[in-house]
């Protein structure tokens, strides 16, 4: 079988991922590859990609795209590690450029959300769309469309006639999460849809907002026009079909519940859990002092880029002297080493911010709950907010230290050296740093939703909290801490057990990869 899939993001190649998506798109190509298929995989080059090393230029074809001949360029690009039977593509044009070279995605004014995206995206779903049927990819069995970025594909499959050729193809749509959906006017805008296919004849019913009916919602489109739909766990597929609560703490449909309803009943959807690598692997846990040290090289890598110091970065680097000089006698008490790693958008960070009855944030009760036997590193960056949330509290707990920013090496270690791993995300479509702290042998705590809810079972390989409202879903996540810690102390043979149990977790592409070709493909 020949698959095409085709998406935003794809950390095969060098620079092309922002998040789970990326990871994803890389991984799944090899086991399909392994299990027998064949699998083509094409992304915008966002004028940058096709400028790697080993880049060939393939073709150029025009494409009609806000009422003009369009120019694309196709380029067959080197993975990272190439691999038979997966052959990586990206195409080509000045928009997908918009922002920087090599910048996946724009941060448009709150008035005009997803604006640059959309257009971006719209013009390479275009754009692949006339390579399929041109030919460049060969003949086609499936084509696999990943998020909101790739729907656009499915409208102009369904609705356009120079793709009406597209329609014999089978068509999947993988929803990685629901809560992004790109929604944009239907017209009067130039980032619309009209805008950008003047001349389309279309069915408003499945591609409009089904709260604002004059626009276009390019994840409903996905779900309604595309042969089987895909929900990156089990547990997410069935949370999905009922309506959101988000003052309940509940994140379901997000207004696509009844498109996801009738998907299900038509035996459409699909919940597939992601995987994860498993690699030999370094599993040498760094002295503290060197972790210390490994923090602290990444922060003067990260103020060395700026021409002021920020804030966040002053504190931790104080906080880090604070810590190497406490635990530089060997004499010292090892402290109980908590982690994190992760954007920092609300779905990770909201239940740290929820007021406890004393007015006190989650977050400022579980450092107190830590107390000075213990240590909060939480390596990540992303809403500004959120990160002088966590800046605020850095600077009031000698126990917490936020690093602001992204390090692999870093992240790296912080999994396989801290006791337990927190991710109480509000919702998780599926989650992939709870299996690598599981991997390298670190329980996690986790709010048991989604995708940890699949993976992290409470006191058998990991600590998990539930609650039907965002206070106790608070409450609950603080007394499930209490009790890990207790149980750390006071238990270390039972540690050492769940500890053991999340090492040996496995979540294995090969198994995803059959029932991707069983449930999806087939």
């Amino acid at each position: 079988m020949k698959i095409l899939m085709v998406a935003a993001e794809n950390d095969a190649i060098a620079g092309g991922k922002v998040g789970g998506i990326g990871d994803v798109v890389r991984d799944i190509p090899a086991a399909l590859a392994n299990a027998g298929q064949i699998v083509d995989v094409v992304i915008p080059g966002y004028q940058a990609f096709s400028r790697l090393p080993g880049a060939r230029h393939i073709s150029t074809f025009q494409v009609g795209f806000s009422g003009q001949q369009q120019t694309v360029e196709l380029y067959r690009v080197p993975g990272k590690n190439p691999q038979d039977n997966v052959v990586q593509w990206v195409l080509e044009h000045p928009l997908f450029g918009t922002g920087g070279h090599g910048r996946i995605y724009c941060d448009d004014p709150q008035g005009r959300p997803f604006a640059t995206d959309a257009s971006k995206f719209a013009l390479f779903s275009a754009a692949v769309a006339k390579a399929i049927i041109s030919g460049s990819f060969g003949q086609i069995d499936t084509l696999h469309l990943h998020d909101w970025h790739a729907a656009t594909l499915a409208v102009l499959r369904a609705f356009d006639p120079e793709y009406r050729a597209l329609q014999s193809i089978h068509t999947v749509y993988t929803i990685h999460n629901l809560a992004l959906q790109g929604i944009r006017p239907l017209a009067d805008d130039e980032s619309s849809l009209l805008r950008w296919f003047p001349d389309l004849m279309f069915n408003h019913e499945p591609l409009s907002d089904p709260r604002f009916n004059n626009c276009f919602n390019p994840m409903r489109a996905g779900i309604n026009l595309s042969d089987k739909v895909h929900a990156v766990s089990p547990a997410y597929a069935s949370e999905i079909l009922l309506p959101s609560y988000p003052a309940q703490g509940y994140f379901g449909g997000e207004g696509l519940q009844q498109d996801l309803q009738r998907a299900a009943d038509a035996g459409r959807l699909q919940g597939i859990l992601n995987g994860c690598e498993y690699p030999e692997q370094n599993t040498d846990v760094l002295p503290l002092d060197q972790l210390f040290l490994l923090c602290e090289n990444e922060l003067l890598k990260w103020i060395g880029q700026q021409p002021t110091v920020q804030s966040a970065h002053l504190i931790a680097v104080r906080r880090l002297a604070q810590l190497t000089a406490r635990y530089a006698n060997n004499d010292a008490e090892p402290p109980f080493i908590v982690t994190s790693v992760g954007r920092i958008t609300e779905q990770k960070v909201r239940l740290l911010q929820q007021p406890m009855a004393d007015g006190k944030t989650a977050l400022d009760h579980l450092l107190l709950t830590l107390g000075d036997k213990g240590l909060f590193i939480l390596l990540g960056s992303g809403d500004s907010k959120l990160e002088q949330f966590l800046t605020k509290v850095a600077a009031q707990h000698g126990n917490f230290t936020f690093l602001k920013g992204y390090s692999e090496a870093l992240s790296d270690n912080l999994y396989r050296s801290g006791e337990l791993f927190m991710m109480p995300s509000s919702f998780e479509p599926c989650g992939i740093s709870q299996m690598l702290a599981m991997r390298a042998g670190q329980p996690c705590l986790v709010h048991s939703v989604g995708g940890l809810k699949d993976t992290v079972s409470h006191h058998h390989n990991g600590f998990a909290f539930s609650g039907d409202n965002p206070a106790n879903q608070a409450k609950n996540m603080l007394s499930c801490f209490e009790s890990a810690i207790t149980t750390w102390h006071d238990d270390k043979n039972r540690w050492q057990e769940i500890a053991a149990n999340a090492a040996q977790s496995r979540f294995l592409w090969s198994d995803v990869a059959d029932e991707y070709i069983h449930r999806l493909y087939s």
